[in-house]
């Protein structure tokens, strides 16, 4: 019984360890956020995810799509249903083939996956120098670091040290892998205009995406993390019931 105690508070020291790591790009350490979502109580701020998509709508989206989300999953981010639909009939989204065997396009509608920006990896690259803009619906898994590396990604490009060059087309940044990237800086001091009237500062539109993104990657967050927090106190109290009984089925043998 102290052995499965024992490794089951280990597990939980484990996970509840893991979150809190904050990895570096090329030995740089990345500065570390306070989010709304870490820890085991943390849920997603849906007014900071709000914002975050729009950012990702008005700023991201024109190169990086995020294929693995539909429209109707912003109805978890508190936008209501009137407000999806609009969002998605803002696209037009290739279908088809209809009864004469052509393709065409329509609107939007919540069930679609958000929209590509290009039709396939060949037109993505000639748009952008060669380079393959990432999907973004789980980036935030993807890199290490997390919503932190996303961050300091965004707010990390600066004019090149002294003695630096940079290859042709590429940007210095201080927390990419290398520090050159291709990608050039996208956000820019009211980039966007928030309708809460946010101030869109690039610290701010930054934390704002960055928690948008990190709910596409794991928006089954804050229900694993009650159902965690349910497995715990359940354990608890079956250690505490099965210590009891151990005690009563031995209390009458003599020592």
């Amino acid at each position: 019984m102290r052995k499965f105690l024992s490794r089951s508070l280990t597990a939980i020291a484990l996970l509840l360890a893991v979150p809190a790591v904050a990895q570096a790009a090329e030995g740089v350490a990345l500065p570390k956020q306070n989010w709304s979502f870490g820890g085991l109580f943390g849920t997603f701020d849906r007014a900071a995810a709000q914002r975050g998509f729009q950012v990702y709508k008005e700023v991201c989206s024109a190169c990086h799509g995020a294929y693995h989300l539909h429209y109707r999953n912003l109805g978890a981010l508190g936008f209501s249903e009137a407000e999806v639909k609009a969002i998605a009939a803002g696209y037009e989204i290739p279908d088809g083939p209809n009864d004469d065997g052509d393709m065409f396009v329509r609107p939007g509608l919540p069930a679609d996956k958000f929209f590509r920006p290009f039709a396939n990896e060949k037109a993505a690259r000639a748009s952008n120098g060669g380079a393959y803009p990432p999907d973004l619906s789980l980036i935030a898994k993807a890199r290490p670091g997390g919503a932190d590396y996303l961050y300091a990604l965004l707010t990390g490009y600066q004019e090149p040290p002294a003695g630096v060059t940079l290859m042709e087309g590429m940007h210095y940044n201080a927390y990419f892998p290398g520090h050159q990237i291709a990608m050039a800086q996208p956000l820019y001091a009211d980039g966007v205009t928030y309708s809460d009237s946010t101030p869109a500062t690039i610290e701010q539109m930054a934390r704002d995406v960055s928690t948008f993104l990190a709910w596409a990657a794991e928006p089954e967050m804050e229900r694993r993390k009650q159902m965690g927090v349910s497995v715990i106190l359940f354990l608890l109290v079956f250690t505490g019931l099965a210590y009891a009984s151990m005690r009563k089925v031995w209390s009458t043998v003599k020592k």
